[in-house]
């Protein structure tokens, strides 16, 4: 908070590509004494991340007014009632099969175009369990079920998921895809250069919340990229 960051996100189960997955038992141990002791500061919103309905009730009851499902609420479609009954915000992002096996899922003939109807799929459902239309917000799932020509198209054309009517979420923080263009791999806490340039591709084209690791610099290049952004004319 103090580097910059309006809002923090508690996860205790890595959902990245070949993850495997935690119990409800071991991510309850590792996330909810984090989230109450945030809530107990009050600086600033906190969202819980999960695709669990039962994480995200009790994350709610500690002190999250947000759960960042990574599933678009396509793994445990219970978690969308959970968020109506608390009145809370949900992050639904794009993504297909599990962690393990997402890859052989990125098969797409326009990848934007499928991955906004998949996400319509996920609002509308969220909608209809209750979910306020002004809390829900969408996640193009940078890297999750795509390859990196995937991810970059996905990005690339970033703009048309503000068509969906909901704030835009992105999460390229030193992610695989970013290392494609250097042909060779840089372990992940080195790419924090390259994340930059996303995150200013990603602010530029209107996303309205970057998910960041390095959150001093990044707070920086997302606000520069905020002020170029007001001067954008459309031509």
């Amino acid at each position: 908070v103090e580097e910059g960051a309006d809002l923090l996100d508690v996860g205790g189960e890595s959902t990245r590509p070949g993850a495997r997955p935690v119990g409800a038992d071991d991510e309850r141990r590792r996330i909810l004494p984090v989230i109450e002791g945030l809530a107990a500061r009050g600086q600033v919103p906190i969202s819980g991340g999960t695709y669990k309905a039962s994480i995200a009730d009790l994350a709610l009851r500690a002190g999250a007014s947000i759960v960042n499902d990574i599933s678009g609420l396509r793994y445990e479609p219970e978690l969308a009632s959970v968020v109506a009954s608390h009145g809370a915000a949900v992050v639904l992002m794009h993504t297909r099969g599990r962690s393990l096996d997402m890859y052989q899922e990125a098969v797409y003939n326009d990848v934007v175009d499928e991955v906004l109807d998949e996400l319509r799929a996920s609002v509308a459902f969220a909608t209809g369990a209750g979910i306020r239309k002004q809390s829900v917000l969408v996640d193009p799932g940078l890297g999750f079920a795509k390859e990196a020509s995937h991810t970059y198209e996905a990005l690339a054309r970033l703009g048309e998921f503000g068509d969906l009517g909901h704030p835009v979420v992105v999460g390229p923080s030193r992610k695989a895809f970013l290392t494609r263009p250097l042909g060779k791999d840089v372990p992940a806490v080195e790419r924090d250069w390259l994340s930059s340039a996303a995150v200013t591709a990603a602010v530029l084209a209107g996303a309205h919340i970057v998910r960041v690791h390095a959150v001093r610099q990044m707070s920086q290049v997302a606000r520069v990229a905020d002020e170029i952004r007001k001067y954008h004319r459309e031509h």
